[in-house]
């Protein structure tokens, strides 16, 4: 298993994640979105794994002018939008290769072998 968390160091869920993989002896890197965002690649990986863009995006984050922005711009600008400005993704973002969550999902990180 090739885990990458992202997420930041103050919430609470990607805390919680990094907790999940350590006690049971997964080795996982952690990538703080504050200092590193994902790139297209990772992004579009993930974005496809979780069912599109709109999972990814937390409605409750703090960034509710960039927020609004997203919800009202035309479609093929979202994208490139949420890139620029991740923190309004949901996190953590668990990746595993071509598999991916979005929130704390110990139930789905279970069957990855």
């Amino acid at each position: 298993m090739n885990i990458q968390v992202f997420g930041t160091n103050k919430c609470f869920d990607t805390k919680k994640a990094m907790r999940y993989f350590k006690e049971r002896n997964i080795k996982y890197q952690f990538i703080d979105l504050k200092e590193k965002d994902m790139s297209k690649g990772e992004f579009n990986s993930v974005k496809n794994a979780v069912g599109g863009l709109d999972a990814m995006i937390n409605p409750n984050g703090k960034d509710k002018d960039t927020l609004v922005l997203i919800q009202y711009i035309a479609a093929e600008d979202k994208e490139e939008k949420v890139l620029e400005n991740q923190q309004v993704l949901r996190t953590p973002i668990v990746r595993n290769g071509k598999q991916a969550t979005v929130g704390y999902c110990p139930d789905v990180w279970k069957g990855w072998n």
